[in-house]
């Protein structure tokens, strides 16, 4: 396995970066006998079905890097039996999600209902899946933190920099709102992204945007998101734990944890959560998101609730799917006086009604949002880190493509074995790992937090070419 290195930065000796934020969830006894020389990958499995459009992948080689002016802490000594393969690893990368077309649908395997509910046979309702084996026939090609990713770099209009644009408070709001359901993906039954290793590395550029993500514990699954942009003026950091749950009949996963979007320039924070994603397998199959989502301005005092309906189908036949309303109102007042309501359909248009005037707008616009996206590509293969999602997954995603099911549930086994592997040695040396990219907390209720080691993100070595 290619090394893991940390940089040092300046955020090192900020209190608000601080390691300690991150050893105070660790053992006193782990936090004294850490050495500073290992970290480990592990498996962190998530249940989230997907589908994502078709397009020919992306195959890219890639190198490991290590250069000693750049890295001066190493955090994972070399695993010789993997090192010789990571130079001739390859990056397959696959079309973003989308309203149409998809690859999903013809790797869809026969009886695919029974095949699913085979899967749960031996499993309790109320069963926490985080940590489920899912088999390699019902993986899409990609790992579940691209996923994350492409709801921010992938997007056909470009509503998050709109965000910023916003002459004042109610229009930025609106305008995160707005990016917010530009988030949500259409789902497929029947399939999920690979469940990220412990130290897996996402990192793509679109515009001036550029995101990195950092798969930073395993038990329980945790991701982390920064992203920012060249002029300053929107700041991302996402700390996201999945929880799916069986319950009998169907599977529901709830996504905890901070979303926030930081206009810089206006010096206002807003808290996003995120719906739950539905997964019905009785009477009739069907997956969807659902719940309710709160995005929140101290600053400014306004909210915005919304609200995702559950399809009120009979056996899958009726029913209003993907229907969304909320309303924007001021909290700070007392009285929550509404500003606007929001009605519609998030695979469709949302509108926006201004309650005083009453006029009427399109606040969003699937088919321009999520349409016709573009798949991403390698830009700089030198600058490829071996920890990237889609160089770890190169060979599972290789044989998915060529529908070579042997060969894919073999390449599976051995990444999960590597992870086991690396961690069984961690833990008999008495080694804590600890992220590269970010620190990470957890209170006392469970919550986790994490922080950005650095203040902005550097230009990636994958890029969303310009259409």
């Amino acid at each position: 396995m290619a090394l893991l290195l940390r940089r040092r930065s300046a955020g090192d000796e900020n209190p608000r970066f601080s390691r300690s934020k991150f050893w105070g969830a660790v053992p006193q006894v782990a936090r004294r006998s850490r050495p500073a020389s290992t970290s480990r990958l592990r498996m962190s499995p998530v249940l989230l079905p997907f589908r994502f459009c078709s397009a020919r992948p992306r195959l890219y080689p890639a190198l490991p890097i290590f250069s000693p002016s750049t890295f001066t802490e190493v955090e994972s000594e070399v695993d010789t039996s993997s090192t010789a393969a990571a130079t001739t690893a390859t990056a397959v990368l696959t079309a973003p999600l989308s309203l149409e077309g998809g690859l999903a649908a013809e790797l869809k395997p026969a009886n695919l209902v029974q095949r699913v509910l085979s899967l749960f046979r031996n499993v309790r309702p109320g069963a926490d899946l985080s940590h489920f084996q899912l088999p390699a026939t019902f993986n899409l090609p990609k790992s579940q933190l691209q996923l994350y990713g492409e709801g921010v770099y992938c997007a056909g209009e470009d509503y998050l920099s709109r965000c910023a644009r916003g002459k004042d408070s109610l229009e930025r709001l609106t305008g995160v709102v707005a990016w917010s359901i530009s988030t949500t993906r259409p789902p497929i039954f029947g399939f999920a992204p690979y469940n990220p290793v412990l130290g897996e590395t996402h990192h793509v550029s679109s515009g001036s945007i550029h995101v990195l993500l950092e798969q930073v514990s395993h038990r329980p699954p945790v991701s982390a998101l920064h992203a920012t942009d060249d002029g300053g003026n929107i700041e991302l950091v996402w700390c996201q734990n999945p929880v799916p749950k069986f319950h009998g009949t169907s599977i529901e996963a709830t996504v905890n944890g901070k979303r926030q979007v930081k206009l810089l320039k206006f010096n206002e924070t807003y808290e996003v959560d995120c719906p739950n994603l539905l997964i019905r397998l009785l009477p009739a199959p069907s997956v969807e998101w659902s719940g309710t989502v709160r995005i929140t301005c101290k600053e400014s005092g306004l909210e915005a609730e919304l609200s995702y309906h559950r399809s009120r189908s009979f056996l899958g036949i009726g029913g209003d799917a993907r229907c969304v309303n909320g309303k924007v109102f001021r909290s700070s007042s007392g009285s929550q006086e509404t500003a606007c309501e929001i009605d519609g359909h998030w695979d469709r248009t949302v509108s926006l009604k201004d309650v005083r005037s009453g006029e009427v707008s399109v606040l969003y616009d699937a088919k321009r949002a999520i349409g016709n996206l573009i798949t991403p590509e390698v830009k700089d293969q030198e600058d490829l880190s071996s920890s990237e999602s889609a160089v770890v997954w190169s060979e599972v995603s290789e044989a998915i493509l060529a529908k070579d099911w042997e060969k894919a549930s073999e390449a599976k086994r051995q990444v999960e074995g590597r992870a086991r592997k690396l961690d069984k040695e961690r833990n008999e040396r008495g080694e804590v790992w600890m992220p590269k990219h970010f620190s990470l907390s957890q209170d006392k209720n469970g919550k986790w937090e994490c922080w950005p080691l650095e203040k902005s993100v550097r230009p990636a070595p994958i890029i969303v070419p310009s259409s």
